[in-house]
């Protein structure tokens, strides 16, 4: 086991923060979890780290941080319909999702260009223009730290949630994701209807539809949208979309005829949390080397050298003039360290 100490974390994480972690694991090797559970030292603290795509990292971090390196993609079983695929949770989303289009695979393309690793998508139940990772994820294969075994978790047992599920409350910091088995379709059903997904598709002049084609245009909108963390440090979105009632959402109407909302239950609708922080005055923002995107309010950004307690105030602050002007609290999607 190759371990490290006090070792920079700046180039695992996206805001680009630097901070140190005491103890630091690349693992490529599933076996090592068994290992490092029976290290008494070790075993006292162990965060996963897989794209560092949503963290904020505030301080040093104590203990051990197991960075997830674990790669392959398995081919378990297929029907006429459909196919099963065994994931290890180090791989890259976006190469998943690339990699299914290229069988003709559908189910994920809407979730093309999502940063992070396979490991993270049931933890946070990644989802963008209408999908979620829960409608395709059939199990997630995990190590238990305090029982020391491996363990499947059927979709039903993850609670998944609107970005949430039980690695998020109840197994936090109690699993480590090794593996995901995900269930595609060989025949597509299309998911077009939410955001711009279909001007896009009219501006590509796309006659035939298809998933490759849904993926390019959803990797042409987030694009457009969203900053580049290899230029600029960050974490994509920083806050869930909030639920309101319906009768909140009429009430605000009368003020702000242009707001936007998409349904979510019988009684509730959401709205979307970058157009509130726009309103706010927030959108562009900058204090030092940290601020929110110029282009799209829900980003927090990093310019340089921002520390991680600063980019979190600023977003605490965010969230209280939200709440004082339009009576909505705000919920960070971003976990912080």
């Amino acid at each position: 086991m190759h371990l490290q100490q006090n070792v920079s974390l700046k180039a695992y994480n996206t805001f680009g923060i630097d901070v140190s972690a005491e103890y630091f694991l690349e693992l490529g090797d599933a076996a090592l979890l068994e290992e490092i559970a029976n290290d008494a030292v070790l075993s006292k603290q162990v965060r996963a780290l897989g794209g560092g795509s949503n963290i904020l990292l505030s301080k040093a971090v104590k203990g051990l941080v197991v960075h997830n390196a674990l790669k392959g993609v398995h081919l378990e079983k297929e029907d006429s319909e459909h196919v099963w695929l065994r994931v290890e949770a180090g791989e890259i989303w976006h190469e998943l999702v690339m990699y299914a289009i290229s069988n003709g695979w559908a189910g994920i393309e809407n979730l093309a260009l999502i940063p992070g690793t396979v490991g993270a998508a049931p933890i946070q139940n990644i989802g963008a223009y209408g999908v979620e990772a829960k409608e395709t994820i059939e199990s997630v294969n995990a190590w238990h730290w305090n029982e020391k075994i491996f363990v499947s978790y059927a979709n039903v047992e993850c609670k998944f949630g609107y970005r949430d599920s039980i690695f998020k409350t109840s197994l936090k910091d109690k699993v480590f994701i090794s593996s995901v088995i995900f269930k595609l379709n060989k025949k597509p059903v299309f998911h077009t209807s939410y955001g711009p997904i279909l001007q896009e598709l009219e501006k590509m002049k796309v006659t035939e539809l298809s998933i490759k084609a849904i993926a390019e245009a959803v990797i042409a909108i987030r694009s457009s949208k969203l900053p580049d963390p290899k230029k600029i440090g960050n974490a994509g979105s920083f806050f869930k979309n909030p639920a309101i009632s319906e009768a909140h959402f009429e009430m605000l109407q009368t003020n702000y005829p242009d707001i936007p909302c998409y349904p979510f239950s019988e009684t509730m609708v959401k709205v979307p949390a970058g157009w509130l922080i726009e309103k706010c005055g927030w959108k562009g923002y900058r204090k030092d080397d940290m601020g929110v995107h110029e282009k799209q309010a829900l980003v927090l950004v990093n310019y340089g050298h921002a520390k991680g307690d600063e980019i979190w105030a600023l977003s605490g602050e965010i969230m209280e003039s939200v709440k004082e002007r339009f009576g909505i609290s705000l919920e960070r999607e971003v976990q912080v360290w």
